[in-house]
């Protein structure tokens, strides 16, 4: 990296005094939903965000809107990430990756499980950050004080009927970082766990159930579900605090949810 991409400025971004690896970020599942609301989060913060999703034109329109780096990428894919690898190495590097991207398919329980769901859920959710993160690590090792930040959920923490795959993936992802707490501490990069419970957004319970009437009873009755932003907020804050600072696991859920089992719903509502 040289001088002069280090203390690159432009409105928004990194001031000269300060490194811009260390105000930039990349930022996945941008898209959409919690990625996106952290990407304009960021973003307002003044931080250089490269924002990354498969959906080129979901990209474009966040690019306009905020002035992200938008990088279309599948990050499950090896010549993708190698690709982006690239463009933010050449871009001045980052000291923050912070993985959103993910999701569920289906509620089928384990004895009618659909495996193509499975393998879905498990690529994205499991591979897909392994992959970002063993090609970025080096990267946020030489920064000096990297972060990582893995959006979880609570379904890697406590498993329901009907969650089977969502909660094998979800724990695996759980796991894997608690696993990349430990082996990189040495290296001063720190590892924080977002779990967050109920989340209204545009898309999850859609892509989950495929039908608009089911994923509406998902939120049915619950009076304040959190929103992407809430957990945007949430993830803002956790990588910007003082890099000594590590929130290892940070479970964020409605009032409504006091559990995976216990929600809260207005009976008398629509």
């Amino acid at each position: 990296m040289t001088e002069d991409s280090r203390n690159a400025t432009a409105p928004g971004h990194a001031s000269p005094n300060e490194s811009l690896e260390n105000k930039a970020a990349v930022v996945t599942g941008a898209s959409t939903g919690i990625g996106e609301a952290t990407v304009r989060a960021l973003r307002a913060e003044g931080w250089t965000v490269f924002a990354v999703a498969r959906r080129a034109e979901r990209l474009a329109v966040l690019e306009a809107e905020t002035g992200a780096v938008g990088i279309p990428a599948d990050i499950a894919e090896d010549d993708d990430v190698a690709r982006l690898l690239a463009r933010v190495t050449e871009a001045g590097g980052v000291g923050t990756l912070i993985n959103i991207a993910g999701g569920a398919r289906g509620a089928d329980l384990v004895g009618a499980a659909n495996t193509e769901d499975w393998e879905w859920m498990f690529r994205v959710n499991v591979i897909g950050t392994m992959k970002l993160t063993r090609a970025f690590l080096p990267m946020l090792r030489a920064n000096g004080e990297g972060t990582v930040l893995n959006l979880t959920s609570t379904a890697g923490l406590v498993a329901y009927e009907g969650g089977g795959g969502y909660n094998a993936a979800k724990f695996a992802q759980h796991a894997l970082t608690g696993a990349l707490r430990l082996e990189e501490a040495e290296h001063n990069v720190r590892v924080i766990e977002v779990a967050p419970g109920l989340v209204h957004t545009e898309e999850f319970a859609l892509n989950r159930l495929g039908d608009e009437g089911a994923a509406a009873k998902v939120y049915q009755g619950v009076e304040k579900p959190l929103t992407a932003a809430d957990v945007a907020d949430v993830v803002r804050y956790a990588v910007s605090a003082p890099h000594h600072v590590n929130l290892d696991q940070i479970v964020i859920r409605p009032v409504a949810q006091a559990a995976n089992h216990k929600l809260i719903r207005n009976v008398t509502g629509d």
